[in-house]
């Protein structure tokens, strides 16, 4: 059952060490916050976390949606153990709002992101930049799909708009109620490949995957009429097989994407402005009033949006912000280490005298 899900033979090589130890390979099909849904050969099985495996996740983070883990399973019970998380390939990551250097996975070992944003009134264009940057980030294959082009009157020039910015990654323009798209859609996801759906609550992501699976298994609501947001619907995360082979990845939805370590990401999204900033005069140009600068240049005659250049040093200083205080909490660790080290040491050296 597990091939189904994307069992290889590169994980059972690397999953050789729990083998001997006793355990069984299992994927986290349904991410929950006590117990975790995991397909294995013998069935799904309600899986938690080991005290130690509990214990190390509150340093390296929890197992998400999509991870391989080995068991120990209670086949009669329907339970297991989770008592390790195989390396991921890529993840899907985001900053955790409260926190400066936890990282949320959203999804993990995927190899397409589906960013989704509907052609209504909530479609934004600098949102979307930064879910963009965070999906090239994760190590698998941005898509953007524009849903609900049935709302919009002229989706074919919205959609070019968008894929000028959408750094050269596929622009689908689908519509599940009028069956536009989902073929196209399709083409990404091939068999045993893992798919994620990103974006903002109400976008269409469960309607998609139902249109997708031909039944109604996802929950749906209409989004709100006032300002065309959506309310939440998905309430975790869900790994779902498709009759194609492929698997896709529905989501809650979420507004905002907290960057963290995503330089190359944004790179990659805004890499016209970064091919415009090689062009300048002066190798350190601040892009301010230097004589020369490419960039000034390209917003004075309208080449390069104002707005997406806003956002490009929004973003650039967000993920420079963040790196300072991650070396402050880093040294600070550091001169608790070296602090313990040092009573340990003058405690010992009394012992001695003593």
């Amino acid at each position: 059952m597990i091939e189904q899900y994307g069992w290889s033979d590169a994980l059972q090589l690397e999953f050789e060490p729990h083998a001997r130890a006793g355990h069984l390979p299992g994927r986290i099909i349904v991410q929950q916050r006590e117990a975790h849904l995991v397909v294995t050969d013998g069935g799904n099985l309600s899986a938690r976390l080991s005290g130690r495996l509990r214990h190390e996740a509150r340093e390296a983070g929890h197992p998400a949606a999509g991870d391989w883990v080995a068991l120990s399973a209670k086949p009669g019970e329907g339970k297991a153990t989770i008592h390790a998380v195989l390396p991921r390939r890529t993840a899907f990551v985001r900053r955790a709002a409260d926190s400066v250097q936890t990282l949320q996975v959203i999804a993990a070992n995927i190899d397409v992101v589906f960013v989704v944003t509907s052609m209504n009134a909530d479609l934004n264009p600098r949102r979307l930049e930064r879910f963009l940057a965070a999906a090239w980030q994760s190590g698998a294959r941005p898509v953007v799909v524009l849903t609900k082009a049935d709302l919009c009157e002229q989706p074919e020039s919205q959609a070019a708009e968008i894929a000028a910015l959408a750094a050269g990654c596929p622009v689908l323009v689908v519509s599940a109620r009028q069956e536009l798209g989902l073929d196209a859609l399709m083409e990404h996801i091939s068999p045993g490949e893992t798919c994620v759906l990103i974006g903002s609550s109400g976008v269409g992501k469960s309607t998609l995957v139902n249109a997708l699976l031909g039944e109604e298994r996802m929950a749906t609501q209409e989004i709100r009429a006032a300002d065309a947001r959506g309310r939440h619907t998905t309430s975790h995360r869900q790994l779902i097989l498709l009759p194609g082979g492929g698997l896709i990845l529905d989501t809650p939805g979420i507004r905002e994407v907290g960057l963290v370590d995503a330089d190359e990401g944004l790179s990659t999204v805004f890499d016209d402005i970064e091919q415009l900033a090689r062009n300048c005069r002066f190798r350190d140009c601040g892009h301010s009033s230097e004589p020369g600068c490419a960039v000034r240049g390209a917003l004075e005659e309208g080449r390069l949006d104002a707005g997406r250049w806003a956002h490009f040093q929004k973003l650039s200083q967000e993920l420079a912000a963040l790196g300072v205080k991650k070396d402050r909490m880093a040294q600070e660790v550091e001169r608790r280490r070296q602090a313990m080290l040092q009573r340990v040491y003058r405690s010992a050296k009394k012992d001695l005298r003593s």
